[in-house]
């Protein structure tokens, strides 16, 4: 049992368990009972994606390293809420018992706040696939 870090629409690792859209927007011209057909996602946790006022400051940004640590203090304050920290708790403690994922739609997670969700989930227990 573990938790995969993914990319939203991407195909599906056979032991990837129900998967969960990290994101603050569904899918752009995909019907919602098609999300999960379409590799997107099971479920949507909107509230572990960045903050629509983080998106539009790092999307005014050239994130280079200055401006990705800029985000990534931003995003783990944000992630440090009550409500944030149970969710992730959660997560992990399902991470010991079955199979699931975690994912968002970038194409490069280094630049990704899955990738901060990947430390995140690290830190509060979670099983993590490699």
């Amino acid at each position: 049992m573990a938790l995969r870090i993914v990319r939203l629409g991407s195909p599906r690792h056979p032991e990837e368990g129900l998967r969960i859209g990290t994101v603050r927007r569904p899918p752009r011209g995909v019907a919602k009972d098609q999300f999960a057909a379409l590799d997107f996602y099971d479920v949507w946790f909107p509230n572990l994606a960045p903050s629509d006022e983080l998106l539009r400051w790092a999307h005014g940004q050239a994130l280079d390293e200055k401006h990705w640590k800029a985000f990534a203090r931003r995003y783990q304050a944000e992630m440090k809420t009550q409500e944030n920290r149970r969710l992730l708790d959660l997560i992990a403690a399902l991470s010991q018992k079955t199979h699931l994922s975690v994912g968002c739609y970038c194409e490069n997670e280094a630049r990704c706040h899955r990738s901060l969700l990947r430390d995140l989930l690290a830190k509060h227990g979670a099983k993590i696939a490699r």
